[in-house]
């Protein structure tokens, strides 16, 4: 079979440009759009659901659907994983799925900003629980084949860092994509007001998207590249499969424990910004920008370092960096900005944060693709999907528990008002935010201590020199 050339492994990250873009939006702007504060309704923001902590006293409407959606997401990453891993399809297992669900994923994106009832309605809570039901079904439907092809695509452990280093670049770029309306939209709100400003931006990036993640499907013919069995084991039969793996197992335990630690840095610099820096909130911006470009600046290093320390090391002092990082962040509230400016804060945590997110952007996923074609070699299936399914349930999870702690410590130490959506929190708040998340870094870097590597890569050698 055929190697991507360099040219066409850019081509495939494209794809992560698209769904990199459209997730960014959903993680900067639901819960801004529907949930806007009082400074947001003063400058034309429309009140679409019940505000405020109104489901047992610490809840939001919004937090219920989403919460429930990612129990319907929890049900369908195994599912469409076992469905492309026992794809006929004769152009390939994954292609068909991503090509299928590029253009329904960037409408919903549109739709779900678009609730029909301009005021408080039970329509619209009907309106966006449909359809972030429908984002995380068509997310998944091209994120979960996509992630198995870093695997299939990446026959050496060159061509293998190339596509990693490729897609951690341009999801860095999806990312930041997102964040553009904070810009565009307020030169739109005096000429069509405040939703259609953000609704506007929302469909240029989706169009933008939806070509990038169909590019890859018609420039790549997937059957050139891979030729692989389908896998004959049914859902529940190849998710046990693929948790038996041990060496999968500790690389997940540890996985979440990052995604814990980089959803409580992204959640959590706005906050740390404007209340332990005491910055204006436009220096989010500025922070997170310089720390994207510095850390896109370590990416060439990267794969050289891998070869000459392994993977395993590498992420456990992404694990330490990262910790380190949080250890400023929450000095902050002990110190004081009195002593030390806070932008001088920002900075430094920002320099350190750098390198550590260039390892824990770039070897992660490459390291899924090694289990999974090792775990190939000793079962005799094909279960690349499942396995990333599997990876992509521990960012979820992660996500997800990442949200419920700071939006449970933040507020320590401050009143918080039920019937207002604005999160009051505090310097005590961010200060323990900051060092629980130091814990959980440290966790994972001890979890992935017990990760096996030699076994896993002299498996895929010892197979690769039979061929």
């Amino acid at each position: 079979m055929k190697r991507l050339t360099k040219r066409q492994m850019r081509i495939f990250a494209v794809g992560q440009l698209g769904w990199s873009t459209l997730s960014g939006i959903i993680s900067a702007w639901f819960v801004t759009f529907y949930l806007p504060t009082q400074n947001d309704i003063k400058g034309g923001a429309l009140q679409y659901i019940m505000p405020g902590l109104v489901i047992g006293g610490f809840l939001t409407v919004l937090g219920l659907i989403t919460a429930l959606s990612r129990v319907f997401d929890a049900v369908t990453d195994p599912l469409i994983a076992s469905l492309s891993d026992r794809s006929k399809n004769k152009r390939g297992r994954r292609i068909p799925f991503m090509q299928y669900a590029a253009v329904p994923l960037a409408a919903v994106t549109v739709l779900l900003f678009c609730a029909p009832v301009e005021a408080i309605s039970s329509w619209n809570i009907v309106w966006i629980s449909v359809f972030i039901v429908l984002f995380y079904l068509f997310m998944t439907m091209y994120c979960t084949p996509y992630n198995a092809l870093i695997s299939e695509f990446g026959k050496t452990q060159d061509d293998r860092m190339y596509i990693s280093t490729a897609i951690s670049l341009t999801f860095f770029a999806g990312t930041m994509l997102a964040y553009t309306p904070f810009v565009f939209a307020g030169m739109l709100r005096g000429s069509v007001g405040f939703a259609w400003s953000y609704r506007i931006c929302f469909i240029i990036l989706s169009v933008i998207a939806c070509v990038c993640m169909l590019i890859p499907t018609f420039l790549l013919k997937e059957k050139d590249f891979v030729d692989t069995k389908p896998s004959d084991s049914n859902m529940f039969k190849s998710l046990g499969a693929t948790f038996k793996n041990k060496s999968f197992r500790t690389f997940a335990g540890s996985d979440i424990m990052y995604w814990v630690g980089l959803t409580l840095f992204q959640t959590g610099l706005p906050f740390f910004v404007k209340v332990s820096m005491k910055l204006d909130e436009s220096f989010t911006m500025i922070f997170l920008g310089g720390m994207t470009v510095l850390s896109a600046a370590f990416y060439p290093i990267v794969p050289k370092l891998v070869k000459k320390f392994g993977k395993k090391k590498l992420v456990i002092t992404g694990f330490l960096g990262l910790a380190l990082a949080y250890v400023v962040a929450g000095f902050i509230g002990i110190i004081g900005t009195t002593v030390v400016p806070g932008i001088v804060y920002g900075v430094l945590i920002c320099v350190i944060a750098a390198f550590p997110m260039a390892l824990l952007g770039i070897i992660p996923q490459s390291i899924v693709a090694d289990v999974a074609e090792a775990d190939g070699y000793e079962t005799g299936e094909n279960r690349e999907g499942m396995f990333f399914a599997a990876r992509t349930f521990a960012m979820k999870f992660g996500q997800s528990l990442a949200m419920l702690i700071f939006t449970s410590l933040a507020i320590i130490g401050t009143t918080q008002n039920t019937n207002s959506n604005d999160i009051t929190a505090s310097v005590l708040g961010m200060t323990i935010v900051g060092f629980v998340a130091v814990a959980f870094c440290s966790l994972g870097a001890f979890i992935l201590s017990f990760y096996n590597e030699k076994k896993v890569m002299s498996t895929i050698d010892r197979n690769h020199k039979k061929k």
